[in-house]
Order: C-alpha cells, then sequence, then structure tokens
C-alpha cells in the first residue's frame, strides 16, 4: 500500500511537464518531510502530521498548476476542475453511444447499411462539439449566479492510489482502434466502390447479398471492438472481464468469417466467374489460407490477452 505522501506526489506529478518531474519530486518530497518532521518534534504522531501537512498542502492538481504555471481561468478557479472532470467523464461515453446509435439507425431504420460508419462517425463529432458547449455553458452561468459555491472539501482520502505502470499505451491502443475503424470502412468502401476487374467494370470483392445481414453484423463488431480497445486504454491493463469480452468479441466476428469462407459466401460470385484461376480452384484455395490466417490471429489474440491478464494478476 502506498504512504499518503507517495499518493499525494503521483497525483501531484502527473500534471506537470515530464521533465521537471524528478526535480519537483524530490523537492515536494523533502519540504514534505521537514514539514512532517516539525510536528513530530513537538510531540505529534506522524500519521496525524502527515495528513495535516498535506491537507494544508491542497489539491494536488491546483498544486500542479502552480508548478506548471497553468492559470485555471477557462471557466474560473471556482469551477475550473468540477467542470473538467464532468466533461472529461461525460466525453468517455456519450460521442461513443451517440454515434453507435445514429450508425445502427442508418442501417436499419434508414435501410442504408453502407451508410452506417459515416452516419456513426458523424453522430459522434456532433455529441463531442454539443456535450462540451452546453457543459461549458453550464458552468460558466453556474460561476456567475452562484460566485461563491459550496463545493465539498477536498482532503487526503481522495488520493488516488499510485499508479501501477501501463500494460496498454496510447500508441497501442490508437493503432488498434485506426486499424479496426479502417477494416469497417473497407467492408463498406469495397461495395460503394468496387475494385475494378479485367474487362474494365467494377464488381464488388465481398457477395452483395451479405448486406442482408453479415456485413452489418461484422462491421457491428468492430465497432464494439473499438469500445472495447477504449476500455483497455482506460483500465491500463488487460483484466479478467475484458479478457472475457475480447474473447466473445474475436468469436463473433472470426466464426461467421471462417463459416463464409469455408461455404463459399464470402466472395462475390460474379467476381469469381470473371477470373479463370479464381473460378478453377482459386477461390477455395484462397479460403483455406484466409481461414487458417483467421484461426491463427484470432488463438493468438485470446492467448495473449489470457496471459497478459494472468501476468498482471499474479
Amino acid at each position: 500500500m502506498s504512504t499518503l505522501t507517495d499518493r499525494y506526489l503521483a497525483a501531484t506529478l502527473r500534471a506537470v511537464p515530464a521533465q521537471r518531474r524528478a526535480e519537483l519530486d524530490e523537492e515536494l518530497r523533502g519540504s514534505i518531510a521537514d514539514m512532517i518532521d516539525d510536528r513530530t518534534a513537538g510531540g505529534q504522531d506522524r500519521a496525524t502530521a502527515e495528513r495535516e501537512v498535506l491537507t494544508e498542502l491542497g489539491n494536488p492538481e491546483q498544486l500542479a498548476a502552480r508548478y506548471a504555471d497553468r492559470p485555471l481561468q477557462l471557466i474560473g478557479p471556482r469551477y475550473y476542475l468540477v467542470w473538467w472532470r464532468v466533461l472529461r467523464m461525460l466525453l468517455t461515453f456519450v460521442p461513443a453511444v451517440a454515434g453507435v446509435v445514429a450508425g445502427v439507425a442508418k442501417a436499419t431504420v434508414g435501410g442504408e447499411p453502407g451508410a452506417a460508419i459515416g452516419a456513426g462517425i458523424v453522430g459522434a463529432l456532433q455529441a463531442t462539439v454539443q456535450t462540451a458547449f452546453w457543459i461549458t455553458a453550464v458552468f460558466a452561468v453556474a460561476e456567475r449566479v452562484n460566485p461563491e459555491p459550496k463545493l465539498p472539501a477536498w482532503s487526503v482520502d481522495q488520493l488516488p492510489e499510485a499508479p501501477k505502470e501501463r500494460q496498454v499505451t496510447l500508441v497501442d491502443s490508437c493503432g488498434s482502434i485506426a486499424f479496426l475503424l479502417c477494416a469497417a470502412a473497407f467492408l463498406s468502401w469495397q461495395h460503394f466502390q468496387p475494385w475494378m476487374s479485367g474487362d474494365g467494370s467494377r464488381l464488388p470483392m465481398l457477395d452483395p447479398a451479405l448486406w442482408s445481414f453479415w456485413l452489418p453484423f461484422l462491421i457491428a463488431v468492430l465497432v464494439a471492438t473499438v469500445g472495447l480497445e477504449i476500455a483497455k486504454y482506460r483500465a491500463g491493463r488487460w483484466t479478467w472481464p475484458l479478457v472475457a469480452v475480447n474473447a466473445v468479441l474475436d468469436l463473433a466476428f472470426a466464426v461467421p468469417v471462417a463459416w463464409l469462407l469455408l461455404t463459399d459466401r464470402l466472395l462475390n460470385p460474379q467476381l469469381v466467374q470473371r477470373f479463370d484461376w479464381l473460378r478453377e480452384g482459386g477461390a477455395q484455395d484462397v479460403a483455406r489460407i484466409a481461414v487458417v490466417v483467421t484461426v491463427a490471429i484470432t488463438v493468438w489474440d485470446l492467448v495473449d490477452s489470457a496471459v497478459k491478464a494472468r501476468r498482471q494478476a499474479g
């Protein structure tokens, strides 16, 4: 268990520039130790002295703002931290929910599954702008109507535990999300911007009949996996519940793809008939190779996530 001083320093230093953290850690730790020693020299219990010293130093985010020379003036010092906390919390799920709802509505009610991704992205962006605007407007009005708010006093009991080393980095998460979005976009692109065949005509690579169910389903699985990546990054590590969700999504994507490949239902029949090498057995070879690759990637991802979760738990 981290000491209160360790937790206080961790909460303070994560909000200051990285190049100054080592210097400020040494400076603050020494100052806190000196103030605690002054109190214990007078006969005070060390644990009590530590709590009182940290309480006098105040909210670590405000202390970090002073060290980083970053004034809290977007909304005003009274409401700034509450506004920023509420805004961050809402932006973690409101745009995602709005985007998924807009995409599903476009694909089902609107009857345009190919336009679902674009509608989802537009819906998410609009939700982001609207959320940021209205939350900021509410706090700006509150500051002028109630300039002396009775907000709860900060105490050391609100300090988070010192952060553990992240198992999931921002670069990895961004890369995974970009790949998933590109894969979802490709499923629509190959239909609306078909590939050009040998005679100059354009044919979709995948069977257009799959738009009745399977392609929207696979796109929905990819979008849900984006949500998993966001949740995994927020957690900073693999947990067993995340491993379980990951397994469900992996199988929800891999099993239908493998089945469609093995039953010759994935590729567009017109495209297969257009090329001799596909018509004369090449399509089956492509299907078998794709199934092996799909199974290998799925098994590797399942094992890798389970190993990382076990390592983190241990």
